[in-house]
C-alpha cells in the first residue's frame, strides 16, 4: 500500500510555517509529522501540497494509495483503522476525512460517494499554530513511549542530578554533564550526539532532539521541543523550535513556536501574557486580521529564516512572516510581514537577493545547501505575501 499525506482544510490556519513546508512536517512533539506516520506505519509516505512546495515535497501515486490528512497524529487505533481501509472507503472525525483509499488516476471530488467510517476516539490534531506548543507535551509523552519501547537508554552520568530517572532516555552520542533533569512532570528525550552544558536545569517533558544543545545554565520548563540542530541558552517555558534554529543567549521564550533557520539575538524576550491577562488574538492569514485563540498564555509565532537583533522585545501573541529582520529598540508590531526588515519604527521590504545572501551563508555553517527548491520557494512567498507589506 502507498501512503501520501495531504495538507487538509487546516493548512492556511498555520501560516507562517506552511509558506515553506508541508503540514506533514511540521514538528510536534519529539518527531515531525510525517516521521510519526511512517513509524506507526513502517513505510515512507509522499506528499500532497501546494503547486509551488511540489519539487521539493514530491507525491508518488501508485495503483493503490490511502491519503492521511497531516492534521491528525497517529495512534495505534487510528493506523489498525487507516490500513484496514477498502476502496471507496473514507474514515471521519464529524466533517473532517482522516484518511481515504483511492486508486491511482482517481478523482476524488465528493467523500460522500465513500463508504464512511467515523472515528470516534481521541486524537490529537495540529489545527492551528498555537496548537503545536500546546499539545506539545501530550505529542511528547506519545512519541517518548513509541521511540523507547523495548530499548535501552545510555547511561545517566554520574555528575547529573535526576528525579524519576526511568522515565529519561539518552541516546548514543549525546554528552550532559553537572545538570539537573526532573522528569516527574514528564519523560525527557536526549537525542543522538545531542548536548547539555554545565548548570542547565529542566524540568519535563523535554525533547532535545538529534545534535541540539543546551548551553551553559540553560532553564527549561515543558512541555518544550529543541529541535535537530538547534541551540538554547537563558529561561525556555512551553516552545517548540523546528530545528536548525538557536536562541543561544539569555533571555525569555515561552509559549513560542520557531520554524527553521531563526535565530534570536542576545536577551530577546517575548510576552506571553497580557497585562490585562485578556485572551490572546493571533493574526489570521485567512481573514486579515486578528483572530482569538481562546489562549490567556500565547507568545511568538516566528517563520523559517526570520532573525533579530540583541535587546528585542515582542509582544504578547506576535505573529513574524517568512525571511524577517527585526532589530532597534520598542516592541515591533504584532503582525510582521514576510521579507519585513525594520522594528518599532517601522519597516521596507527585505528583498529577496539580501534574504538569499544571507540564507546561503547560515545553510553553509551547517554544512546544508540553499538550493534553487529553496529560493523558488522563498521567491513565490515572497510574492504572495506583497499584500502585507507597505512596499
Amino acid at each position: 500500500m502507498n501512503y501520501i499525506l495531504f495538507d487538509g482544510p487546516y493548512r492556511n490556519n498555520l501560516l507562517p510555517f506552511t509558506y515553506t513546508r508541508p503540514v506533514a512536517d511540521i514538528r510536534v512533539g519529539i518527531l515531525t509529522i510525517r516521521q510519526k506516520w511512517e513509524s506507526y506505519l513502517e513505510y515512507t509516505s509522499t506528499t500532497v501540497t501546494e503547486d509551488y512546495l511540489s519539487d521539493k515535497f514530491p507525491m508518488v501515486e501508485m495503483e493503490e494509495n490511502i491519503m492521511i490528512n497531516a492534521s491528525f497524529l497517529p495512534n495505534l487505533e487510528l493506523v489498525t483503522l487507516i490500513k484496514n481501509l477498502k476502496h471507496n472507503q473514507a474514515l471521519f472525525r464529524g466533517e473532517d476525512v482522516i484518511a481515504f483509499f483511492a486508486k491511482e488516476g482517481e478523482e476524488v471530488n465528493d467523500f460522500l460517494s465513500f463508504d464512511a467510517i467515523e472515528f470516534e476516539s481521541n486524537v490529537l490534531t495540529i489545527e492551528h499554530t498555537w496548537d503545536i506548543f500546546s499539545k506539545n507535551g501530550d505529542a511528547i509523552k506519545d512519541d517518548f513511549l513509541l521511540i523507547t519501547k523495548d530499548r535501552k537508554s545510555e547511561p545517566i552520568p554520574a555528575t547529573i542530578n535526576t528525579i524519576n530517572p526511568e522515565h529519561i532516555f539518552i541516546e548514543k552520542g549525546a554528552t550532559l554533564n553537572f545538570a539537573t533533569l526532573n522528569a516527574s512532570f514528564g519523560p525527557i528525550y536526549i537525542g543522538r550526539d545531542a548536548e547539555i552544558m554545565e548548570g542547565s536545569v529542566v524540568r519535563g517533558p523535554l525533547a532535545l532532539c538529534n545534535n541540539a544543545t543546551l548551553k551553559l545554565g540553560t532553564k527549561i520548563y515543558g512541555p518544550t521541543t529543541v529541535g535537530p540542530h538547534s541551540k538554547v541558552g537563558g529561561e525556555v517555558n512551553n516552545s517548540v523550535l523546528f530545528g536548525y534554529s538557536n536562541k543561544g543567549h539569555d533571555g525569555f521564550l515561552g509559549n513560542s513556536v520557531l520554524g527553521e533557520w531563526c535565530n534570536l539575538g542576545a536577551d530577546t524576550n517575548n510576552s506571553n501574557l497580557k497585562n490585562n491577562y485578556a485572551e490572546v488574538r493571533l493574526w489570521d492569514y485567512q481573514t486579515g486580521g486578528f483572530a482569538k485563540t481562546g489562549l490567556q498564555f500565547c507568545g511568538l509565532m516566528m517563520g523559517d529564516h526570520s532573525k533579530c537583533g540583541i535587546n528585542t522585545m515582542f509582544n504578547t501573541g506576535t505573529v513574524v512572516g517568512v525571511s524577517a529582520n527585526i532589530f532597534g529598540s520598542g516592541f515591533p508590531r504584532n503582525f510582521v510581514p514576510s521579507f519585513s526588515w525594520g522594528g518599532s519604527k517601522g519597516f521596507v521590504t527585505y528583498k529577496t537577493n539580501k534574504a538569499f545572501e544571507v540564507a546561503e551563508v547560515v545553510m553553509a555553517r551547517r554544512k546544508e545547501e540553499f538550493t534553487d527548491k529553496d529560493k523558488a520557494i522563498l521567491e513565490h512567498v515572497f510574492e504572495e505575501t506583497k499584500q502585507y507589506r507597505r512596499e
